[in-house]
């Protein structure tokens, strides 16, 4: 096939750990489907590899790439491992030791020897300096910055090997005048250096947080620089003319060169491509609420999308340290199709959150895994088959998983080897379940009123029963669930958003003031969309106001609709009302406004992302297959679909499996699955009429 360099081709490469996902469309339309293996140590060797497929299978050159679109998980993976630079931090004469003090919280209540909680690894004492500089509570300046002590600071750390320096003083966030000095003296003196000031990372209040995401950001600088300016390098050598753009936190897209600017916004990156490309396929739908769940070999990403936005919060957690960047709202578990089967002390059935990774994998991998995992049970229920796994480029071996679930888990609960899979998938289910209450239930939603999402290589095979528990009656399976992050990242927009602190009284404050603020907030936001080539024209504005009742710890985000000439009193009704969604309560107390944000992002026209890359033939019924669902413990017969031959509007009841390369999709016994003119399947639940019995 070969693609006409007047079309329009646009690229969405996602970086996994063991596979590297490429998909391809023109003028909106799918082109074609690539997955390589990972190259961890180098993930643009990958990348540049699988261009290089590209044009041998698509013939598409480099050179014919109008969008390029990157999620990347060099970020996260250089601080889970350990593996950033080596950095030095520069604090108010006082407080070098934020950062090592910490909170008074503690992880691990009932842990008898107590392990450090606060990231120092990043900055031991040693490379903590204090500078003589002091800003007042106001903002008003009580000590000038001493630029020796800047200069003296900085010599010591650079004897000490270190790439970066963080920078984080004292009230910063009100007069950044002293952090922005103190960066131009070492840019001046110390070119060499990384810099990271924490008025720009994260201009908020709580000294410990911004402390440590300022850390953070310097110490990702050095690894995330080198890794995409090679990246942007090799692909301008290999023909590509307009720049990359990257995935961030919360979900949507930026520029290389910005996003190198502050790499701390590439935290947990990688699932919200997911997400976004779960919300692009219920807007085609015409679904606005949903629950998306990514589930692969090791982890299961939930996230829940109202109204057709993907939920956000304004702080993470990885490695165990609190990461204050504005993200897509993850859980993610340790529950996947690798995730490891044992028995606790008690004999209990537990599942994850171990995992048999890529190497050696699942027991029927045949690699030498020789625990009993997720995937096993698969197998063994019948659900996978072991000729077709992957497309056929992996075969499973049944026996091996047989003999591994009867010797590790069967045997020793003294039920067969079939009631043993099913135990095994009733607790991983169970265990999603529970990850997905976790930001539904307990955050005042209610399930039952959202469509469940399944992606990944393993989601679909656990919808139904998922659905069960929750008391779900509609699944969406993407058309190619496998690739759907790649896919998402194409329907991502370009966004920026900039924060200012306020930490004033809504009595105490009017539109007369907080006009000027968004003002201010908009001419940073537009400087950056100018830099990504965007035009005014093209931006949609939206504001969000930190909320909280005088005297509490933690804050709501809630829009402001400055264009309301009642936007103060609406704040608040639309705070309370959140507060009480998510408390259970609210009350006629003062509010106050911790920070004031802006969001400027691309208007997106969202693309059918379900659109089959195969055109369908006919109504492609495979064979049958003896499988064991869930409320059966007697196999039963079920249809085998090849996905790839059914047409829009074809309607399949279950007991079926739908087989295509990159997933397997369960339809249980009382579910029927649609094929929407999107090729997204859409299942849902057969109500059954019990007749009445007459006299």
């Amino acid at each position: 096939m070969r693609v006409l360099t007047s079309e329009k081709i646009q690229i969405g490469v996602d970086t996994g750990g063991t596979f590297t996902d490429i998909v391809c469309y023109s003028e909106g339309a799918p082109l074609g489907i690539l997955k390589v293996p990972s190259s961890p140590e180098n993930p643009s060797k990958a990348i540049l590899w699988a261009l290089s497929k590209l044009e041998e299978t698509l013939g598409v050159s480099s050179s014919e790439i109008s969008k390029f679109c990157h999620g990347t998980t060099v970020a996260t993976n250089s601080l889970i491992e350990k593996k950033g630079g080596r950095i030095g931090i520069l604090a108010t004469e006082g407080f070098s030791d934020v950062l090592e003090i910490g909170r008074q919280m503690r992880q691990e209540l009932y842990e008898a020897v107590l392990k450090p909680q606060a990231p120092i690894f990043l900055a031991p004492s040693r490379r903590r300096k204090e500078v003589k500089e002091r800003v007042a509570s106001d903002g008003s300046i009580l000590v000038p910055l001493d630029e020796q002590t800047v200069l003296s600071a900085v010599e010591e750390l650079e004897k000490d090997g270190i790439d970066a320096v963080a920078i984080c003083f004292l009230f910063s966030f009100l007069n950044p005048a002293h952090e922005m000095r103190a960066k131009d003296i070492v840019n001046a003196n110390f070119p060499n250096l990384k810099v990271s000031i924490s008025s720009i990372v994260d201009p908020t209040f709580r000294e410990y947080e911004r402390t440590v995401v300022t850390a953070f950001d310097a110490y990702l600088k050095p690894v995330v620089d080198n890794y995409l300016s090679h990246l942007d390098a090799e692909l301008k050598k290999s023909g590509l003319a307009n720049e990359p753009k990257l995935m961030q936190s919360r979900g949507g897209m930026s520029a290389i060169s910005i996003a190198r600017q502050r790499p701390v916004g590439l935290f947990l990156s990688g699932p919200a491509a997911g997400v976004v490309g779960a919300a692009s396929v219920g807007k085609v739908l015409g679904e606005k609420n949903l629950i998306s769940i990514d589930i692969g070999g090791t982890s299961c990403d939930i996230s829940v999308i109202s109204d057709a936005r993907p939920k956000l919060r304004t702080e993470g957690e990885i490695g165990g340290y609190p990461v204050r960047v504005n993200m897509v709202d993850v859980n993610a578990i340790g529950a996947g199709g690798g995730s490891l089967v044992w028995l606790d002390s008690a004999g209990g059935l537990r599942v994850g959150p171990d995992s048999a990774g890529a190497n050696p994998g699942p027991a029927c991998y045949g690699k030498g895994g020789n625990e009993a995992t997720v995937t096993d049970a698969s197998l063994v229920l019948g659900y996978l088959n072991p000729d077709f796994f992957a497309g056929g480029d992996v075969t499973l071996d049944l026996e091996r998983a047989r003999t591994v679930i009867n010797d590790k888990i069967a045997s020793h609960l003294g039920v067969s080897i079939e009631r043993a899979a099913q135990g095994i998938h009733q607790v991983v289910n169970t265990q999603m379940a529970e990850g997905v209450r976790l930001i539904s239930t307990q955050r005042g939603l209610d399930p039952r009123k959202f469509a469940l999402v399944v992606l990944g290589g393993a989601g679909p095979v656990h919808g139904v029963p998922l659905a069960e528990e929750l008391g779900i009656a509609r699944i969406i399976v993407p058309r190619n669930p496998g690739v759907l992050s790649a896919i998402g990242l194409l329907n991502s927009p370009i966004e920026h958003e900039v924060v200012m602190s306020v930490q004033q009284n809504l009595a105490d404050l009017s539109g007369a003031v907080i006009i000027p603020m968004t003002k201010k907030l908009d001419a940073d936001c537009q400087k950056l969309m100018r830099e990504e080539g965007v035009s005014e024209d093209e931006i949609e504005i939206h504001y969000l106001a930190d909320l909280c009742y005088l005297g509490q710890s933690y804050f709501l985000s809630i829009r402001l609709a400055v264009d309301n000439t009642d936007m103060l009193q609406q704040l608040i009704r639309d705070f309370k009302a959140e507060h009480d969604r998510v408390y259970g309560h609210a009350a006629d107390a003062p509010v106050r406004m911790i920070n004031l944000r802006a969001v400027h992002s691309t208007r997106m026209e969202m693309k059918a992302v379900g659109s089959s890359l195969i055109q369908p033939e006919k109504k492609g019924v495979k064979g049958e297959r003896s499988v064991v669902l869930s409320d059966s413990i007697e196999p039963v017969l079920a249809k085998i679909y090849d996905r790839n031959l059914l047409s829009s509007g074809d309607s399949i009841e279950g007991p079926a499996i739908i087989e295509q390369a990159d997933t397997t999709t369960l339809v249980a016994n009382h579910w029927r699955a649609i094929v929407h003119e999107s090729e997204d399947i859409i299942l849902t639940k057969i109500l059954v009429k019990e007749s009445k019995n007459e006299d």
